[in-house]
C-alpha cells in the first residue's frame, strides 16, 4: 500500500450536495472520511481506486461524501484577511491587479491614524507598493479611491468568489459536483 498520510482527501458536500465551500475547498483526509462512514454521517457518492484494509475488512476509500445533516451557511462571513481578500477577488483595490495571498496586505482606506476602524466597511486589499505609496493619507487626497467601495460581504458572495480561484488539483470524480450548478453559457 502507499502513503495515505496527505493523499486521498474527500470533497465534503452539505446534504444538498453542494459543497460546504468552494474557497478553500471543504476537504476532510482519508481517516476523517473513513470514521464519519463508520459512524454514518456522511453518504459516499465516489471512491478512488486507493483501498484502506484492517486484518477483517476492506474498502476503497471515498472522494467525494455528503454529509446526512444539512449544515446552514454562516449568515454573516468573519471577518479575516483572507475573507477581505476573497471578496475583492485577491486584486489590489489601488492598482487592479491580481496577486497570490503572499503579495496581498489590507489597507485601511481611512487610515487608523485619523479614526478609521479596522472593519468591513474601511479595509481593502491592496499590494505592497500601492499601500506603501497611500501610507496614512486620505485617498481623495492622493487620488487613490479603492475600485470597488469596501463593504461587508455575504456568505454567497464569498463563495461565488471562490468558484473563481480553483485549487491546483482537482480530482476528476470531484468536478461534476464542484460546478453542476454554474449557469452555462448559451451557443
Amino acid at each position: 500500500m502507499t502513503s495515505l498520510a496527505n493523499d486521498w482527501p474527500a470533497l465534503v458536500l452539505n446534504a444538498d450536495c453542494r459543497p460546504l465551500s468552494y474557497y478553500p475547498l471543504s476537504l476532510w483526509n482519508w481517516q476523517d472520511t473513513v470514521k464519519a462512514v463508520f459512524l454514518d454521517r456522511v453518504n459516499i457518492l465516489a471512491h478512488y481506486d486507493q483501498l484502506v484494509r484492517s486484518p477483517t475488512f476492506e474498502m476503497r476509500l471515498p472522494s467525494v461524501i455528503s454529509l446526512k445533516q444539512y449544515v446552514p451557511a454562516a449568515r454573516r462571513p468573519a471577518f479575516t484577511r483572507f475573507n477581505v481578500f476573497l471578496r475583492d477577488s485577491f486584486t489590489c483595490q489601488y492598482c487592479g491587479d491580481l496577486f497570490s495571498t503572499q503579495e496581498l496586505t489590507f489597507d485601511h482606506v481611512i487610515p487608523r491614524s485619523r479614526g478609521g476602524r479596522t472593519s468591513w466597511d474601511n479595509v481593502v486589499t491592496a499590494c505592497g507598493p500601492c499601500n506603501l505609496f497611500k501610507g496614512n493619507r486620505m485617498p481623495r487626497d492622493i487620488g487613490m479611491l479603492p475600485l470597488e467601495p469596501p463593504r461587508q460581504p455575504t456568505s454567497f458572495e464569498l463563495q461565488q468568489n471562490g468558484r473563481g480561484f480553483p485549487p491546483n488539483h482537482l480530482h476528476r470524480s470531484w468536478q461534476d459536483y464542484l460546478y453542476w450548478d454554474t449557469e452555462l453559457e448559451e451557443g
